[in-house]
């Protein structure tokens, strides 16, 4: 079978990340180990035949077999993410084909480089793949995740990104936001910028390889700022995302 053909994948839980995010965890008959930073096609085809296929980022590891867990933010008069919101229940079928993408993957092949990882809203979801691969491997190499949101209700992974921020030393957790922030915050409260790019790469070692994930401006503001602090074009990977408002 190839990862192109389309096969039936069987929903095994649903947890809620935010009120507009869910993780779908979804068994597959023929699970191939993905790259982290991959995604999957998922098609709806309505009784009348009408299909509607959208790609969503894997959030889960390689390590992670015989499933993928892919999350998903509901987008207003969104076809599919409404469908999965208000129509999947689990132990219902989904029908998947991956997993897709071979440039926007951090394949853990130099361990100890320093990675910088950037997110905007629900662009943290590749990344996260990245980051529960490096822990699942036993990595150690200093990384930093910035991270932009508009509102504290809307950190996906929170719980999970402050377990890591406890747990392991080499892990810099960089949250700001862009429209309220939590009461007492005395961090970050502002769009991602020269300055907050800057900070990120000074909290590393060395030069990093960086991932920048998220709504299309935001990600080209954000390669353009990070080339222009001298990081090279090869060292900049970038997925963009449909506008969010962010």
């Amino acid at each position: 079978m190839s990862r192109l053909d389309w096969q039936i994948g069987t929903v095994a839980a649903i947890a809620r990340e935010t009120p507009r995010v869910n993780t779908y965890t979804i068994r597959l008959p023929q699970w191939t180990p993905h790259r982290a930073g991959q995604h999957y096609d998922l098609r709806l085809t309505a009784p009348d035949g009408y299909r509607a296929e959208r790609s969503y980022s894997i959030a889960s590891p390689p390590e992670q077999a015989g499933e993928i867990a892919l999350t998903v933010e509901l987008i207003a008069d969104g076809e599919v993410s409404g469908f999965l919101f208000e129509g999947v229940a689990v132990g219902d079928q989904l029908e998947l084909r991956g997993p897709i993408g071979g440039y926007f993957v951090w394949p853990a092949t130099a361990p100890e480089a320093p990675l910088l990882l950037v997110a905007g809203g629900s662009g943290v979801v590749p990344l996260m793949a990245m980051l529960r691969h490096r822990q699942r491997a036993g990595l150690r190499n200093p990384v930093v995740l910035l991270f932009s949101v508009r509102t504290p209700d809307e950190v996906i992974y929170q719980t999970e990104l402050e377990e890591f921020v406890k747990s392991d030393p080499a892990f810099t957790l960089l949250l700001t936001f862009t429209r309220r922030a939590p009461a007492g915050w005395v961090g970050h409260q502002r769009r991602i910028d020269a300055a907050l790019l800057g900070e990120a790469v000074g909290r590393l070692p060395g030069p990093p390889q960086c991932y920048v994930c998220g709504p299309t401006g935001l990600v080209e503001s954000a390669a353009t700022l990070l080339q222009a602090q001298g990081l090279p074009d090869e060292s900049i990977r970038t997925e963009r995302f449909g506008p969010t408002g962010r």
